[in-house]
């Protein structure tokens, strides 16, 4: 007996920032028919031109849409495309699934999940990780967590989109809370590879050799790896910014604060993006650290006026 194949689902994809952007490229290579929708008009003609198309609303994106995937950075931003003015969530079909991609406190995303689904929808707490590259050529690492029927519903784009799924758990905001464990070591890798690399220069060492050195010694992390050619090239434009770990580890400061369980390294991360972001360096590469290490102690770094 003959079948009719099943038809691609239509996705939205709200959020074509650095992430978003190749989130959507990877979903419409993969056949999908993808719409986009960004606050920023140009990023949503280019998307359009190179064959997506385009939504000039929120609602306009998500009308019919069976999978939305919302790539924005916070928690309250994500509210505010899924239940704000014309938001998401009210335009999309019953049974549709939003993908919540930003990172946040766990206990948000479950908030989240539950005004979600009280309105006949599903939600995938989804945070991911990899970077633009990764994400272009969909090979990111989703931590997912939510019911077995969001997994089910999101699963076509989850795998256009993921090298790595990890499924957590049944309960959105698991999928946060590992997030954030990324996120607390992310956080002091990074700022530990910019004290390494600025000590090192502080001592007249050769940082091309000391990169070397270190990326095959002991010492080495995948942040001092990736994040460090930015310092010796000095080229601080934004790979990931600044204040997306100002986001983070502020929330990592939360959530232990509220578990009464001591996170001092975190902390002391924390204050070092605080500095960056507070001297005007906010957008800036996170690798900006470095900078603020230099700064402090009179140590110049490559291409770096900061003296």
């Amino acid at each position: 007996m003959n079948t009719l194949p099943q038809a691609k689902a239509r996705i939205a994809v709200i959020g074509l920032g650095a992430m978003g952007y190749g989130m959507a490229q990877s979903l419409k290579r993969a056949g999908f028919e993808v719409a986009g929708y960004d606050v920023v008009a140009e990023t949503v003609a280019r998307f359009v031109a190179e064959g997506g198309k385009g939504a000039a609303s929120l609602a306009e994106a998500a009308q019919g849409a069976d999978i939305v995937v919302s790539v924005v950075i916070n928690a309250q931003q994500t509210e505010t495309i899924l239940f704000g003015d014309k938001g998401v969530v009210a335009a999309m079909p019953t049974g549709a699934v939003v993908i919540s991609a930003a990172t946040m406190d766990p206990e948000v995303a479950k908030r989240l999940a539950a005004r979600v689904e009280a309105a006949g929808k599903l939600y995938l707490d989804a945070p991911i990780s990899g970077g633009a590259k990764r994400a272009a050529e969909g090979e990111l690492t989703i931590l997912a967590s939510g019911s077995p029927a969001a997994f089910a519903k999101a699963r076509p784009a989850l795998d256009a989109m993921a090298a790595k799924l990890y499924e957590l758990g049944d309960l959105p905001g698991q999928g946060a809370a590992f997030k954030m464990v990324n996120q607390l070591l992310a956080g002091v890798h990074i700022a530990a590879a910019c004290e390494a690399m600025t000590f090192a220069a502080r001592h007249g060492l050769d940082l091309a050799r000391v990169y070397e050195v270190i990326t095959a010694s002991a010492g080495n992390s995948w942040m001092f790896e990736n994040r460090m050619p930015h310092v010796l090239a000095g080229d601080y434009s934004p790979k990931s910014a600044v204040d997306i770990f100002v986001k983070d580890l502020g929330i990592i400061q939360d959530m232990a604060r509220s578990a009464k369980f001591p996170v001092p390294v975190a902390a002391a991360a924390l204050q070092m993006f605080l500095a960056a972001s507070g001297v005007g360096m906010g957008r800036d590469d996170d690798s900006s650290v470095a900078r603020i290490y230099a700064r402090m102690s009179g140590t110049p770094l490559p291409g770096s006026a900061d003296k």
